[in-house]
């Protein structure tokens, strides 16, 4: 990847660029209030900082499901896989590796440290355990989801679309839940659980009052997610035709 350097680190600057605009956002926000809904800016940056370590997990190594309809199915370039004696699914991901997510990674760990200063916490080897264990379960979810979403390509040929505006949804997930609506929360708590990769275990840390066991459970949801993708994966893959070309 680094064979062409420049365009490697043009790649990676432009996602912390891309993400340093978000937080530009918030911050000019902030500038005319003091709290949003009870949240500070620097909770919101420590909820911010989760999701885009997080999120940078399936940036960097599991990108390429993205492509998964056009590139492998659509064409029968599935086959070539099949006939492998490696995990399919291996196989696509590491078919390419994204390196503009080490640009996702670097902001997430400049907005936590940022943020942690201002948020009165005192931490502990256990707790820089479970902040590390908690965004791997974050990267988790945000994997699921769109592994769970792209499988459908074996049915929809491409389902880039659907997985498109799904994954558009982790945008809220930015942001404390409490500033939406209860339909809204539930959706992104039970529904497609965006709500824990970086809301709940952000609560969990602050000691947020009634979410104390909602966050602690969040590595539960992050197992429990990837493995329900990955049968459903299993089954779609059954379903697979070759187009014959």
């Amino acid at each position: 990847m680094m064979e062409y350097r420049v365009d490697f680190f043009i790649g990676v600057i432009s996602v912390m660029l891309q993400q340093f605009a978000s937080i530009f956002f918030v911050k000019v926000v902030f500038d005319h209030i003091e709290q949003i809904n009870g949240w500070t800016f620097y909770e919101i940056l420590f909820i911010y900082g989760i999701a885009a370590a997080g999120r940078s997990l399936h940036h960097i190594f599991f990108d390429n499901l993205w492509t998964l309809g056009w590139q492998y199915i659509r064409p029968g370039q599935m086959d070539r896989l099949l006939i492998r004696p490696i995990n399919p699914l291996f196989h696509v991901c590491a078919d390419r590796l994204q390196q503009d997510g080490l640009g996702q990674l670097a902001i997430g760990i400049i907005i936590l440290a940022a943020a942690f200063p201002h948020l009165d916490l005192a931490f502990g080897m256990m707790d820089w355990v479970m902040l590390v264990v908690m965004i791997i379960s974050s990267g988790l979810i945000y994997i699921a989801i769109n592994l769970f979403f792209a499988t459908f390509s074996f049915w929809m040929v491409d389902s880039l679309p659907v997985v498109y505006a799904v994954f558009n949804l982790s945008e809220f997930a930015k942001y404390p839940l409490t500033i939406y609506n209860k339909t809204i929360r539930v959706f992104l708590t039970w529904i497609i659980p965006y709500g824990f990769t970086a809301f709940y275990p952000a609560a969990w840390f602050l000691d947020r009052n009634g979410y104390t066991f909602v966050g602690a459970v969040s590595p539960l949801v992050g197992v429990g997610s990837i493995a329900l993708a990955y049968v459903f994966w299993l089954y779609g893959l059954r379903a697979y035709a070759s187009t014959g070309t």
